[in-house]
């Protein structure tokens, strides 16, 4: 790994890998609490509320929740679509929770994918994401252009069977950067983004557009450069059938010229990648 990036960058680095961890341990307790009945805006308040009791005060987007067929984002034609529903959960259905915290101003942005139940569906577009996580780390080192790993990870999922359902997402994107926020005690939020965030990523927008790159990782041609060095939260999400899941966590990118130093996941202990090491003992 790129021990040697993270000890330089320790204390700034660390204090991203904390409030994603915060985040992911927000996700396991809330989908411990998930049963039969509960609907989407529930669990979305579920996980305010247990951030909320542990300091977060300001967000990057408030939680969502979908649950069913909504994790494919089935019929999801406009942005309000998004937002949490009295949609009930059910036994065997899929669910995946998202949230981005800012705490002590720094952000995180997760994914958790998980299913009341068995659903052998779900368990196999769980492994399949795997291919993705190695295949954009892989091709961010070789300092491919973003459009064309999009790509890349486009043809992987039809290889795979599934549709592309990042593609729903507003700009199509699948990866969009995040940095430090000003710490408030308090932050007011438009249409479910926090003010401050929405500050920092239209500044990257506008200081990357007079230098030829974008914050917004997407298949459109303001993307078609390399991986800017920074932090982005990568959420690759495939579906099938009304099924959907992903994953979302922080990648580093850096400016150096070796290889492993030059991008890495920010943390190797998360529930997904524990999930795939767990399989990967198992066969």
């Amino acid at each position: 790994m790129a021990s040697a990036v993270k000890d330089e960058q320790a204390p700034e680095l660390r204090g991203f890998a904390e409030v994603q961890r915060l985040a992911y341990a927000c996700a396991e307790a809330v989908a411990g609490r998930l049963v039969p009945g509960v609907t989407e805006r529930e669990a979305a308040r579920m996980q305010r509320d247990w951030l909320r009791e542990r300091g977060v005060r300001d967000w990057f987007h408030l939680p969502f929740a979908w649950f069913g067929d909504r994790t494919a984002f089935a019929g999801f034609k406009v942005p309000l679509q998004f937002f949490p529903t009295d949609r009930r959960l059910e036994p065997g259905m899929p669910f995946i929770l998202d949230m981005a915290p800012v705490h002590k101003g720094f952000t995180a942005d997760i994914g958790y994918s998980g299913c009341l139940g068995p659903n052998p569906l779900h368990d196999k577009l769980l492994a399949d994401l795997e291919a993705h996580h190695e295949l954009i780390l892989r091709e961010v080192r070789e300092r491919r252009p973003l459009r064309e790993i999009y790509e890349d990870v486009d043809r992987l999922m039809v290889k795979q069977g599934y549709a592309n359902r990042h593609r729903a997402y507003p700009f199509g994107v699948i990866a969009h950067k995040i940095d430090r926020v000003p710490e408030r005690r308090w932050s007011p939020h438009v249409f479910g983004f926090g003010t401050q965030s929405l500050k920092g990523l239209l500044s990257d927008a506008l200081h990357g557009h007079r230098e030829g790159w974008s914050p917004l990782w997407s298949p459109y041609r303001f993307s078609d450069h390399p991986p800017r060095p920074g932090l982005w939260a990568v959420e690759p999400h495939l579906g099938f059938r009304g099924t959907g899941a992903k994953f979302e966590e922080i990648l580093v990118v850096t400016d150096s010229n070796d290889s492993e130093q030059s991008a890495f996941w920010l943390d190797d202990d998360l529930p997904h990648v524990r999930r795939w090491a767990e399989e990967r003992v198992a066969a």
